[in-house]
């Protein structure tokens, strides 16, 4: 089968992503997984939309000019079938359905599809109409597609895959530790750590678990955030407006060195996700990280979140603004058989979500829609 991959958010071979997760990160494993699979043939057709300030003009840019290349793209190459890799590349399907003669199929992530402008929202239900296949990346996000117009036989949910072999070297818990301690003054001979990695947007919830839960938690636990993002100036005002300031550490962005000080020196991890419309979690794809780091987790029971726990597998999910649960779900997991949990949480995650297993997936369900079509 030859696959003409089409993405605006591929990042160049070799380079590597730090800090930083969602449809770059999957874009970039997924099509290395592809390429090396005897029956796949892989053709691309990406850029990487990341300066900011420019993204939306490189964005239109590069969509104008597949209109008009893609059809002799897919004449040239002999493709079997088009992939797009988001609900945006996907709109290429309203324009060029007449000129294709393949099935168009779209991978989407959340909020590609919920994205709350109602032009976009206006045009959606017409991308659904031209494709011929949809993979939501959980099924909260299908749902979110269904809830648009596509049609449920049209749609599946895949998860996102991870590639273990590049989060996989961890420094030692109690180096770690010691270093986080040295370099930012966290107290962590004396304390419990509780770590959030991911962008500080609404939906992720950091100023709730900072104003609702930690006042919940015995004084033994700090808390830790790694990344940035609009919410950054609230979050830090809500830190700094407690009475506990000095059991929280608002780290911003780090180096990939950093980050893996983090999810090494973590006891526990903590994805407290609240619903914001418009806005959802399609994957969470740093509970996976977080787990490879033997970190379980404690996290909202939102959207795609519940694709990625298992409940006492890899984590605990919990109702979303649920203080009073959050708050008992991290004391009962940090008093238990906390580091059997650990290896466990691991162990889960490597057996289901590994590049491998997933891409074969995606294979097997591109090769059911070029059949059909």
């Amino acid at each position: 089968m030859r696959i003409l991959y089409v993405s605006h958010t591929h990042p160049p071979e070799g380079e590597i992503l730090e800090n930083v997760g969602g449809m770059q990160r999957v874009s970039q494993q997924l099509i290395q997984e592809l390429k090396r699979k005897e029956s796949v043939d892989v053709i691309t057709e990406t850029i990487n939309v990341s300066e900011k300030g420019k993204i939306a003009l490189q964005t239109i840019g590069f969509l104008l000019k597949q209109i008009v290349s893609l059809p002799h793209k897919v004449r040239e190459s002999d493709a079997d079938i088009i992939l797009f890799s988001s609900m945006v590349t996907a709109s290429l399907a309203f324009f060029i359905r007449h000129k294709i003669s393949v099935p168009m199929v779209t991978i989407n992530h959340g909020r590609d599809v919920t994205l709350p402008v109602r032009a976009y929202q206006w045009f959606v239900p017409k991308i659904f109409d031209n494709l011929d296949g949809v993979i939501s990346v959980s099924r909260a996000t299908r749902e979110e597609c269904i809830a648009r117009g596509m049609d449920p036989e049209k749609g599946v949910a895949l998860p996102n895959g991870f590639d273990f072999n590049k989060l996989n070297n961890f420094p030692d818990k109690k180096k770690a530790r010691n270093r986080l301690q040295e370099n930012f003054r966290i107290p962590l001979e004396s304390h419990r750590m509780l770590l959030t990695v991911g962008r500080m947007v609404k939906r992720k919830g950091h100023e709730w678990f900072i104003r609702e839960v930690m006042p919940k938690l015995n004084k033994q636990m700090v808390y830790v955030t790694v990344g940035d993002g609009p919410e950054f100036d609230n979050i830090t005002k809500a830190a700094e407006g407690s009475s506990f300031s000095d059991r929280i550490f608002i780290l911003g962005r780090q180096p990939d060195e950093v980050l893996k000080q983090a999810y090494a020196a973590a006891d526990l991890f903590v994805m407290p996700n609240i619903p914001v419309p418009g806005d959802m979690e399609g994957f969470g794809i740093v509970l996976l990280e977080a787990n490879m780091a033997e970190n379980p987790a404690v996290a909202a029971n939102l959207e795609g979140i519940k694709d990625v726990i298992g409940q006492g597998k890899n984590g605990y999910r919990v109702p979303p603004l649920n203080a009073d649960l959050f708050a008992e779900k991290i004391e009962e997991i940090l008093s238990g058989p906390l580091e059997q949990f650990s290896k466990n949480s691991r162990n889960y995650v490597q057996e289901q979500f590994s590049w491998q297993h997933v891409s074969q997936q995606y294979v097997d369900y591109l090769e059911t829609i070029a059949q059909h079509f």
